[in-house]
């Protein structure tokens, strides 16, 4: 493989949004061409890097070089696990944009939105392709701005701009404990590459303490970035942004570059058990907390964003308890079909007129019968039904959880019984019974260039599970990990627990909200979301609030009112006044002068 496949890569979109931003602002068709052109391009790269046998290895262009104190180079890595992640960023991207094409074509700020949308694809190609810690960053904040821009599209609805400062904010205090992890791996290796800081790490003696501390403060990227408790609250409120954003940001970019990251770390995380058990908890209470929400959501969006939410869990559940290769399988697979659920709800959302309360769809399996068909298909992908992507997937995490901790995997299987559950609501609701509103009365299928990336990824969540692309993804490293795991016994258990766990979950939804017009369970804790926005919301009151009112009162009353306008107004009422003593009249002065011997004498001889 040509060393410079991984630069075109990388530097396509780059081009694209820069000339995009300069050039072709005022541009719609030409702006859209642009983008998609640099991202197909990028695409047919990462399937020749992808199919292509061995390691490309990594190419770098020196840029900061300190001697032994300090070498950042500028650059890009090609193994297995870069390989796959091309492969699902490039291909769920292509996909989107071309959604977008029909999506976007009516808003008048297209070019604006596919600028942003390479700049996106260049930030988060940076984070897969980057070979240390220091690029590796710089692209991770990048991301983050582009996903603001991306998530606040729409920024003339305030609730858009409020969503796109949350996901920012919430990013930079999960970024500030990385940035911190980072600095402290590099003060003990002494290097930021990936590769010579595993080499380094036999030979350091630190304590347990240290390294506990560092490894979970690079997990602090992944709670930010992955939206893991207690920094989960941005993801859902991003469904503000347009759906092909929400698609790319929830499916297997931006929320899965936390996953990635642990997964190209986990020699750092093998160092600390604790570590290992807080990430492993932290991962799984997401996923059952989230999971709990979207049982009462009824914004389709939303019920997909708290899935979302799940799943990562999953994922990051299975780093804590040394699955890498199950929670890389889980995130190759679950790509496809959450990008097909998101397009899936974007097509309804198109045809009923930008509606996305599920109870006021309904019978839209008749009206639209691709959408119907290829939405189920990514529907029984995320609920494990057997023979789907899915299920593969999910089951490797779940046996990687029976071998580690119990506990764990019965969490992890109640979450399998409640995504089941859910999903079979909002699919019962949308497609099933008689229209709920004159909208949902007219639904229809859309366009070609909304249908046919709608069934390439159902055709992509049936058979991710399978053979080469499983193999390819999985590479010979982490494949090795998986089979291990397999090894180890009790795959045929899990399997027939999950399985029960989907059957029960997915009946008794259908059971329960077949043929309803309302839902017919309201728990008020998973609707508000267990309150964690309200609980964040008096945090920011007692503190940043406070001491943002305390700050505006002494800088209002003391420092401008007391200092400032306080001494400068004495002075101007002294000048004021002393200003009647200067009125021009020699008598005037005269008079003054006389006055004033007068006082002296009378000083003089009186006093």
């Amino acid at each position: 493989m040509d060393a410079r496949f991984p630069w075109f890569i990388l530097l396509a979109p780059l081009i694209s949004a820069a000339f995009i931003h300069l050039f072709a602002r005022k541009s719609r068709g030409l702006s859209a061409t642009i983008s998609v052109a640099s991202v197909c391009f990028c695409l047919l790269a990462s399937v020749f890097v992808f199919v292509s046998p061995g390691h490309g290895g990594s190419s770098e262009i020196p840029w900061l070089d300190f001697g032994s104190a300090l070498r950042v180079p500028i650059g890009v890595t090609i193994d297995d696990l870069s390989k796959v992640m091309l492969l699902v960023v490039t291909g769920v991207g292509a996909l989107v944009h071309i959604y977008s094409l029909v999506y976007m074509e009516a808003d008048e700020s297209e070019a604006r939105f596919f600028g942003n949308l390479s700049l996106f694809m260049f930030s988060m190609l940076g984070i897969v392709l980057a070979n240390n810690f220091a690029m590796m960053f710089i692209f991770w904040e990048l991301v983050g701005v582009s996903s603001y821009l991306l998530i606040g599209h729409w920024f003339t609805r305030e609730s858009a701009a409020k969503a796109a400062n949350k996901a920012f904010l919430a990013n930079r205090i999960g970024d500030f404990g990385f940035m911190l992890g980072i600095l402290m791996f590099w003060s003990a290796t002494g290097t930021v590459v990936f590769s010579e800081m595993e080499a380094a790490l036999p030979n350091l003696t630190l304590t347990a303490g240290f390294l506990t501390a560092a490894v979970l403060l690079i997990f602090c990227g992944a709670v930010g970035k992955s939206a893991q408790m207690p920094l989960h609250v941005w993801l859902p409120d991003a469904m503000e942004g347009p759906t092909p954003v929400s698609a790319l940001i929830h499916a297997a970019t931006m929320v899965a570059a936390g996953v990635y990251m642990l997964a190209r770390v986990s020699f750092l995380i093998e160092l600390s058990a604790t570590a290992q058990l807080v990430i492993a908890w932290v991962g799984i209470i997401t996923a059952v907390l989230a999971a709990l929400m979207a049982t009462q959501q009824d914004d389709i969006k939303r019920i997909l964003a708290y899935s979302t939410l799940s799943q990562l869990g999953y994922m990051i559940m299975a780093i804590g308890v040394l699955a890498p290769g199950a929670a890389m399988f889980h995130l190759f697979t679950h790509a496809f079909f959450k990008a097909l659920l998101f397009l899936g709800a974007g097509a309804i959302i198109y045809a009923l007129h930008h509606e996305q309360n599920i109870w006021k769809m309904g019978g839209l399996s008749g009206k639209m019968k691709w959408t119907f068909l290829t939405f189920t298909a990514g529907y029984l992908a995320l609920v494990g039904c057997p023979g789907f992507s899915g299920f593969f997937s999910k089951d490797a995490i779940l046996l990687a959880a029976w071998q580690q901790n119990r506990w764990i995997f019965c969490l992890g299987l109640f979450t399998a019984f409640l995504t089941a559950f859910y999903m079979t609501r909002l699919f019962v609701v949308v497609f099933f019974g008689s229209a709920r509103s004159e909208a949902a009365s007219h639904g229809h299928d859309g366009p070609a260039r909304m249908t046919i990336p709608l069934m390439i990824l159902a055709v992509l969540s049936v058979v991710a599970g399978y053979g080469f692309l499983a193999n390819r993804a999985l590479g010979a490293k982490l494949a090795h990990l998986l089979h291990d795991s397999h090894a180890l016994g009790g795959a045929g258990i899990v399997m027939a627990l999950a399985t029960l766990a989907f059957v029960i979950g997915a009946a008794g939804g259908w059971l329960l909200y077949k043929g309803q017009s309302k839902d017919p369970i309201l728990i008020r804790l998973f609707r508000n979301k267990f309150y964690f926005d309200e609980l964040y919301a008096a945090l920011i009151a007692g503190t940043q609030d406070l001491l943002a009112t305390l700050s505006r009162f002494f800088d209002q009353w003391f420092i401008d009112g007391l200092l400032v306008r306080g001494l400068s107004g004495a002075t101007w009422a002294s000048g004021f006044a002393l200003r009647f003593l200067q009125v021009g009249n020699l008598q005037a002065y005269a008079f003054l002068f006389g006055l004033g011997v007068i006082a002296m004498i009378y000083l003089m001889v009186f006093r």
